[in-house]
């Protein structure tokens, strides 16, 4: 597996890698409909697979490339679709002259492939087809460790995400909330269709955390749903009704310990996490997380929403130790959770943390949902659980709750 050669332009190397992957977003099953057969030939934002239950939501080819492998998993859910470049493809248009219209625009949306880049609160995941939030925040800041600066992946491109704005708008009856860090606006006055309003986040993390950023200005409910989405994929809306073409291009920021390097690299969604760390990993043993240190998973492929790629030394993602070790060594009830300022700030402020995380930890359902945790999702309690030394697995906690809640509105 060999990625292109980068070509340096304004602080970012290209590096489109010779092999993508379409997966399902992590804790969540896709049951989909294909589109393409292996061995196929398929271009740069061509539908290979759609939906089972809502057919119009595809899942789209972030390159020219040939299909090379399709694995499903029992219910014909998406385990993964493996793609090989295939040099000098073409690349799929779309009608764009009914996107003035709200039916349209979805329409527009969800066979783009874009539809994956909006993520409701409260449960995660697509919103459905039809659903409509009472409001849209529209992220332009990451306090993540090592996460790149969102407003670098716009800089140049104001007509786009004013664009992208105004459709946002023409989805929701509310406000559309762009936060980010001080400096210029990003906006001018009238964009979302004079619903646009932007908000000035802290600096350090997790002041830039989607789900605290949004209970804080627009908490979900479950009768009220709120989406959040990156910048630059609402500058890839607006390019998208532009010029009737999906941009298959982020900015991605690949770091950590385990790399001689870190790199600032425009790629595809899905792409090859080995292709990225090419000739810039460090010799020995290490792991590929797409996303950061923090919340960040093992992988191959690059996660739809993820703008990072972090390396790390094998042996700091090392594994529970043996169960007769961990019975000598660790008492057999939890260990408690004492209120710190560390606490605290790990939340940000934006709720009572230790109340949140003994609601949590006592599978309180009634309590955590007055408090907050319909509009959090795991990656919002990552930090709190470093700083609780992740014995408490908040993480895997808040998505049994959520998960929980969402089985019982079912029922």
């Amino acid at each position: 597996m060999v990625a292109t050669p980068p070509a340096v332009g304004e602080g970012w190397s290209t590096i489109v890698t010779e092999e993508a992957g379409i997966a399902a977003p992590p804790g969540h099953d896709l049951r989909v409909t294909l589109l393409a057969d292996e061995g196929a030939v398929v271009a740069e934002g061509e539908p290979v697979a759609c939906l089972r239950d809502a057919p119009d939501i595809c899942l789209v080819a972030p390159m020219p490339a040939r299909v090379a492998r399709i694995a499903l998993r029992s219910g014909r859910r998406l385990g993964e679709i493996v793609l090989f470049r295939e040099a000098g493809g073409d690349v799929a248009g779309f009608d764009t002259g009914r996107a003035s219209e709200e039916y349209g625009l979805r329409t527009l949306i969800q066979s783009a492939g874009l539809w994956p880049a909006l993520r409701r609160r409260p449960f995660g995941g697509m919103p459905a087809g039809g659903e409509r939030p009472i409001a849209i925040v529209v992220m332009a800041t990451d306090t993540r460790p090592l996460a790149p600066d969102p407003r670098r992946a716009v800089e140049g491109k104001e007509e786009e995400l004013a664009r992208g704005l105004d459709a946002l708008a023409i989805l929701t009856d509310g406000p559309v909330l762009i936060c980010r860090q001080k400096g210029d606006p990003l906006t001018g006055p009238g964009a979302g269709r004079g619903r646009a309003r932007e908000i000035v986040c802290g600096p350090r993390h997790p002041q830039g955390a989607a789900g605290l950023r949004i209970h804080e200005l627009a908490p979900a409910t479950i009768e009220s749903p709120v989406w959040d989405c990156h910048v630059e994929d609402v500058a890839a809306l607006g390019a998208l009704l532009a010029t009737g073409r999906a941009q298959m291009r982020r900015h991605v920021h690949v770091a950590g310990p385990a790399l001689r390097e870190s790199r600032s690299v425009l790629t595809q969604p899905g792409a090859d996490l080995r292709g990225l760390t090419y000739r810039v990993a460090a010799p020995g043993p290490h792991v590929l997380l797409s996303g950061s240190a923090l919340d960040g998973r093992e992988a191959r492929w690059l996660g739809f929403r993820d703008r990072q790629v972090t390396a790390l030394p094998r042996a700091a993602r090392a594994g529970p130790p043996h169960w007769l070790i961990a019975a000598l060594t660790r008492s057999a009830r939890p260990r408690p959770i004492i209120p710190t300022a560390a606490l605290t700030q790990a939340f940000g402020g934006a709720l009572p943390a230790a109340a949140f995380v003994r609601a949590l930890s006592a599978g309180d359902d009634e309590t955590a949902m007055s408090l907050g945790v319909l509009s959090l999702l795991e990656e919002d309690v990552a930090l709190a659980d470093y700083v609780l030394g992740g014995d408490a697995q908040l993480g895997r906690l808040l998505r049994g709750m959520l998960d929980r809640i969402e089985t019982e509105l079912a029922a």
